[in-house]
């Protein structure tokens, strides 16, 4: 058994990042393109070393949280801190940002479905390309993240948080297990809208754990192409969720 998986014995600091290494790598080469072109893989790998080394330092084998399970969430929530410490998107994109979810939101509503990418381009007076570059632009906006559970139980402490996400569901957390199983309901119900093709590039991201390059390996899409699919679902979540989880 790797000695970061003992919750009862600490090895030395170093030993821990020599294992999670290659880990890191794997995380940082996926969230890759969300930094570039103003942070390299190497700066991604940086941050999630000191992601690592804080896990290290906080983790609390009380908890009942799998250090490995935990040390991969400070691991990632660190990259993606440092994605979003860069404004990379201008202020003209983010304007585009916000047309973009309300026409989505319009459209919506007036085709009782989620529009496909043609009927969105007109709305917004875009020719398909130009459509598609608005995507590729569109980098480090996410549907659902830790931001969002902070905003919602402000009175929770991060590690709180995480626990009642992947621990277990205690006396004590019934009430936030509810509210985080509503939650994911409203999800579902949101993933449902999406057409298979941006389902498929969402399964294969965040639950294959596959980068944008393998997912056009294995779709037969370019690298470019399987980014505006994703891109596009999670604007099309977006609209739906953000008027749903206001607090």
């Amino acid at each position: 058994m790797p000695l970061a998986n003992r919750s009862n014995f600490r090895p030395p600091l170093e030993q821990v990042i020599k294992e999670f290494l290659p880990r890191i790598n794997q995380i940082a080469f996926k969230y890759a393109y969300l930094g570039q072109p103003v942070l390299s893989k190497e700066d991604l790998v940086s941050a999630g070393i000191i992601g690592l080394i804080e896990a290290y330092h906080r983790f609390d084998p009380t908890k009942k949280v799998n250090f490995r399970t935990y040390a991969e969430f400070r691991i990632k929530g660190a990259i993606l801190d440092e994605i979003r410490k860069v404004d990379i998107i201008p202020r003209s994109v983010r304007d585009k940002i916000d047309e973009l979810e309300d026409k989505l939101k319009e459209l919506n509503k007036k085709l009782g479905r989620m529009p496909e990418e043609e009927e969105i381009a007109e709305a917004m007076g875009l020719s398909l390309e130009e459509y598609h570059r608005l995507l590729e632009n569109i980098r480090g906006i996410s549907f659902v993240d830790i931001e969002t559970f902070k905003q919602l139980m402000p009175d929770l402490e991060e590690e709180d948080i995480f626990e009642f996400i992947v621990g277990p569901n205690t006396g004590e957390e019934v009430i936030e297990k509810l509210y985080l199983k509503e939650l994911l309901e409203k999800l579902e119900e949101a993933l449902s809208y999406l057409n298979e093709k941006e389902r498929l590039v969402l399964a294969l991201y965040y639950y294959e754990d596959l980068n944008m390059k393998e997912i056009a390996q294995v779709l037969g899409y370019t690298e470019g192409r399987i980014s505006q699919i994703h891109n596009q679902a999670i604007m099309k979540l977006r609209s739906i969720l953000n008027d749903q989880i206001k607090p």
